[in-house]
């Protein structure tokens, strides 16, 4: 069993920059893929990024990708989320999330545990 807990949200001006974290406990992340989701109020559940378990390739959905970074560190078993350039369609709860495969998964069927979410809210 992986507990994840996220960190870092709050609330922003426009253009602005937050650095999301997710730690880990119960296992070691070294054996998971991970990702980022969000949910804003009214909408679907939307992949935002992922990353493989040793770091080496990341995917990122394409209205984040150049103002978002994913990243990992698995000696403090933690991932992260730094986001760049926030606009306000970025205000949502985000989650992290833990795969049952080693690869940068962006499907959520893939992804065995989920964190409860950290808000983030972005001004005009």
């Amino acid at each position: 069993q992986v507990q994840l807990v996220e960190s870092g949200g709050g609330l922003v001006q426009a253009g602005a920059s937050l650095r999301l974290s997710c730690a880990a406990s119960g296992r070691t992340l070294l054996s998971y893929g991970m990702g980022w989701y969000r949910q804003a109020p009214g909408k679907e559940r939307e992949f935002v990024a992922a990353i493989s378990h040793n770091g080496g390739n990341t995917r990122y959905a394409d209205s984040v990708k150049g103002r978002f970074t994913i990243s990992r560190d698995n000696a403090k078993n933690t991932l992260y989320l730094q986001m760049n350039s926030l606009k306000p369609e970025d205000t949502a709860v985000y989650h992290c999330a833990a795969a049952r495969v080693f690869t940068a998964a962006t499907v959520p069927s893939q992804f065995a545990y989920w964190g409860q979410g950290t808000q983030v809210t972005v001004s005009s």
